[in-house]
């Protein structure tokens, strides 16, 4: 069988794809603050499940050896899903980086922007044969040309007071965002190092993982095919009809993978993971998803497993670590495991593993 993809641009990519667009030093302005926090939550690793017991070496059998290989399998794909949902965390961080370096662009342009003000209201208020009450009261003709005068000196004055506390409030507001975007900048650079990190040792991991199953019997294979979602592929439905439209172009998108390798962390358009898959197919339809089963299982509408639709998502795992989309007939289609390509496969055959059920569209 082919060696399976890995991983190995992403690295390089999350590195040339830090924080573009954002300058050194810049940070987030007090409505981001949130956002930073909230992410900054959301960037958690699970550590890398030990080898001992994915290595068919210490099995006594080859059923034990064949079990073990699947076990592998499957831990491999739940740190996959982890590094799926750490980009989406990490794209977060840079959108929000993005807009702290505009907001605290646009502050400044208003500092600038209210000195010159400042400077013209000053020129107006101080310079002349009328800057002051005393000069008023020595110069004006008649009780009314005093009053009158007076009251334009304090209008200027409040006026005044009022440009110099917009221009304090500016300066404040600029020196928040360029503090809270340096917190993010620094926190995605550890996030982009730790990411790193975890890619390397599923690297290994996926060529240890290779090698294993290459050493397996053909019905060996089949026993880690069958652990993931079934070792036989299902016909294709002659029709599917979703409740809506968006829902029956995502189903269509889908079942047109059928075939297309399995590559972690791909998300098309000729390779798919799980949730690569479902986000693609969605994003036919005009709705977006992120990149990852973790965060997909928050989107849309809890759905009953007795009301499935075609189209809805279905979840698996504790954490969720795996994605389909069901298809009706107690059928799904998904991107299963390296050993096997998109296909279509019985919901039942995972259904020990299903934890629950998201309705996207429909």
């Amino acid at each position: 069988m082919a060696t399976p993809h890995v991983l190995t641009h992403a690295r390089g990519q999350l590195h040339t794809d830090r924080l573009a667009g954002s300058a050194p030093g810049r940070r987030f302005g007090p409505l981001r603050t949130s956002l930073l926090v909230g992410a900054t939550a959301a960037l958690t690793f699970t550590v890398l499940p030990g080898t001992a017991s994915a290595v068919p070496g210490n099995a006594t059998t080859a059923d034990q050896a064949a079990a073990q290989v699947a076990e592998a399998e499957h831990q491999l794909e739940v740190v996959a899903e982890q590094l799926n949902e750490a980009k989406v965390v990490l794209a977060e961080h840079q959108d929000a980086a993005r807009a702290a370096a505009e907001d605290s662009a646009a502050a400044e342009g208003r500092l600038d922007e209210l000195d010159g003000h400042i400077r013209q209201v000053a020129r107006s208020a101080y310079t002349g044969s009328r800057m002051s009450e005393l000069d008023v009261l020595l110069t004006s003709t008649s009780v009314e040309d005093m009053v009158s005068s007076i009251g334009t000196l304090d209008a200027i004055a409040g006026h005044t007071s009022k440009v110099l506390g917009e221009v304090a409030l500016a300066a404040e507001n600029a020196e928040e965002s360029r503090e809270a975007a340096d917190a993010a900048a620094s926190e995605a650079e550890r996030a982009i190092d730790e990411i790193a990190a975890q890619q390397a040792d599923l690297e290994a991991r996926i060529a240890d993982y290779q090698r294993q199953y290459d050493a397996l019997s053909a019905p060996q294979q089949a026993v880690v095919a069958q652990a993931h979602g079934g070792a036989d592929s299902q016909p294709m439905p002659t029709q599917v009809v979703a409740a809506s439209g968006a829902a029956q172009v995502a189903v269509d998108t889908a079942l047109a993978q059928v075939g297309d390798p399995y590559v972690w962390g791909a998300g098309g358009p000729n390779a798919f993971d799980c949730s690569g898959l479902t986000a693609y197919a969605y994003a036919a339809a005009g709705v977006s998803l992120p990149h990852s089963s973790r965060s997909q299982a928050q989107m849309g509408q809890s759905v009953p497993v007795d009301q499935l639709q075609p189209g809805d998502l279905l979840f698996f795992y504790s954490p969720t670590s795996h994605v389909a989309m069901y298809i009706g007939n107690g059928q799904m289609v998904h991107a299963s495991t390296s050993t096997q390509p998109v296909k279509v496969a019985s919901f039942n055959a995972m259904k020990g593993d299903f934890t629950h059920a998201r309705r996207i569209a429909g």
